[in-house]
């Protein structure tokens, strides 16, 4: 059996996540035949049939399913070459791909990030925006922002501190149906939360939060849609009290009955640490987060 080349993989995790040989020619910018080519190739290759063809589109057979997380994990280390080679080690410049949460990438990390880009203007940043923990391991971020520890031994961490989550509301909201003194009162007003249990619901539920879905009148699974539920007035809900301080129309309510850290994390690879861009992403991080926790206005 011969062994495939990266670009039949790639052709192959493009048909996977678009669903057909089309979509997959504007991800990749290659042409239609030179994509079915590459799926013909390598199911020839590997001895398997990947896709079942239909008017519909492409279907991915179990063998696709199985292998797809190999070619995940093979894209991965190929991006983590291109970023390598983007910059020398000593030098500020090349590709920093950073991962944070919904929260922290579309609140926070925004003029943490534009400051650092002013001092250090050759230095390109990717930023991935997701509540899924990328694997720093196996490269598919170089820096995390995470508000969990992280676990694996060969990664350089450093804690920040502990961010407070608190029930806010809107001043329009709380003129439209008053102000809940005690969380008993919390139960005759509308309340913005999950509509699926994820993994940071079930880290509240540790912490003591009587947590259900039947208990909120807006449900959503975004954290940045129930940020912005909050802030239009459309009930009380749970945000990071820094966040919610920067905007003066959002009230803190009964913050001595519901209180709760959440750590902020900040980690890299630990054979990343001596390349300078990469540290100097990590040091800004670390700098700047480290005043949003303890209240502050967010550093440039």
């Amino acid at each position: 059996m011969m062994t495939p080349s990266w670009d039949h993989f790639r052709s192959f995790l493009a048909v996977l996540g678009d669903g057909s040989l089309s979509g997959a020619t504007r991800s990749l910018r290659l042409t239609q035949p030179t994509i079915g080519r590459h799926i013909d190739e390598l199911e020839q290759s590997l001895g398997v049939v990947l896709f079942t063809r239909s008017r519909a589109g492409l279907t991915p057979t179990e063998a696709a399913l199985e292998l797809r997380p190999h070619a995940a994990t093979m894209a991965a280390a190929a991006e983590a070459l291109v970023r390598a080679a983007s910059g020398e080690a000593e030098e500020d410049r090349g590709t920093v791909r950073l991962t944070a949460s919904e929260i922290v990438g579309v609140e926070i990390l925004p003029p943490l990030l534009a400051g650092f880009q002013e001092k250090h203007p050759r230095i390109a940043i990717e930023l991935v925006v997701s509540n899924r923990n990328e694997d720093l391991l196996g490269r598919e971020a170089d820096i995390a922002v995470r508000m969990i520890r992280p676990t694996q031994t060969a990664l350089l961490a450093r804690r920040i501190g502990a961010v407070e989550l608190g029930l806010h509301a809107h001043r329009r909201y709380l003129e439209r149906r008053g102000t809940p003194e005690t969380l008993a009162e919390m139960a005759g007003h509308a309340l913005i939360g999950f509509d699926r249990e994820t993994a940071a619901v079930r880290a509240m539920q540790k912490l003591g939060l009587p947590l259900t879905r039947e208990m909120f009148s807006i449900r959503t699974d975004s954290d940045t849609a129930q940020l912005a539920a909050i802030r239009a007035g459309l009930g009380v809900g749970v945000c990071q009290s820094p966040l919610a301080a920067l905007n003066p129309d959002l009230v803190r309510l009964v913050p001595r009955d519901f209180a709760y850290p959440l750590d902020c994390w900040v980690a890299m690879h630990e054979d990343l640490r001596t390349v300078r861009r990469m540290r100097l992403a990590f040091d800004h991080l670390v700098a700047g987060l480290g005043a949003y926790v303890a209240g502050k206005a967010i550093a440039r």
